[in-house]
């Protein structure tokens, strides 16, 4: 009698690899921002996937092989909560990748990550050092070719602030001397927004809107005084 072939093992696909997010405060203030901005920005997108430091699993059956990037954006896959991300079910890569160097990473993001996203096809990858000590320039971007990685042309103000466009987002990256990196949208000209930016931001509107709500009601009390003091001499004349 034959005997029913035994059940294939399940492979288990961790959701994390015991490393930390961040090194140090710049690093993780970095990763956070752009996450959250990205995130708040697509928010309307419910075919755009932002996240970061997650475990990217890109060859089925081999869970040895997975690499964590600090931000990225999916596009074309569906917005949703996620352990791990793995491409052979997914189907599409990151579109857009941002590695925030560190002491320890940033040979790393030059070297061995570099030629990963590019055999993943990752349209854009960036790189990030926010404290100045690492990269060649604090801030730099590539995108893919045939032929591989191109650097992205590179805007430089007067006072030093870098602005390169990435066209996958169809945002400016800018990083300002002293100052932490920015995604701009430059249909409005306006800053991405940090959690507390945002908050402190919508703290500013309201109290803004109180203030004039309470200007309004005060006119009002007076023009309603100035009319009744008017009814008020029009009858003493009417007595006269």
């Amino acid at each position: 009698m034959v005997q029913p072939a035994p059940a294939a093992v399940p492979i288990d696909y961790p959701s994390s690899d015991g490393q930390p997010m961040a090194e140090n405060d710049a690093q993780r203030s970095a990763i956070m921002y752009g996450i959250g901005a990205l995130a708040r920005h697509f928010k309307s997108r419910q075919d755009v996937y932002v996240s970061g430091d997650l475990l990217i699993y890109y060859q089925e059956g081999n869970p040895r092989l997975s690499v964590a990037p600090d931000v990225f954006v999916v596009f074309g896959v569906a917005k949703r909560e996620r352990p791990n991300y793995k491409l052979w079910e997914e189907g599409r890569a990151p579109a857009f990748v941002l590695e925030v160097a560190s002491p320890s990473t940033w040979r790393d993001d030059l070297g061995r990550k570099r030629s990963l996203y590019a055999r993943l096809g990752v349209r854009e990858y960036w790189q990030y050092d926010p404290l100045g000590e690492h990269l060649p320039a604090r801030l730099q971007g590539e995108r893919l070719t045939p032929s591989g990685y191109v650097r992205q042309p590179a805007a430089t103000a007067r006072d030093g602030t870098l602005t390169l466009r990435s066209r996958t987002l169809g945002l400016e990256l800018r990083a300002a001397p002293g100052r932490e990196m920015r995604f701009r949208n430059p249909a409005t000209g306006c800053d991405l927004l940090s959690h507390d930016e945002e908050a402190e931001a919508r703290g500013a509107e309201a109290e803004a809107r109180r203030a004039a709500e309470t200007r309004a009601a005060a006119a009002e009390t007076r023009a309603a005084a100035a009319e009744a003091r008017v009814i008020e001499l029009e009858a003493q004349l009417r007595e006269r």
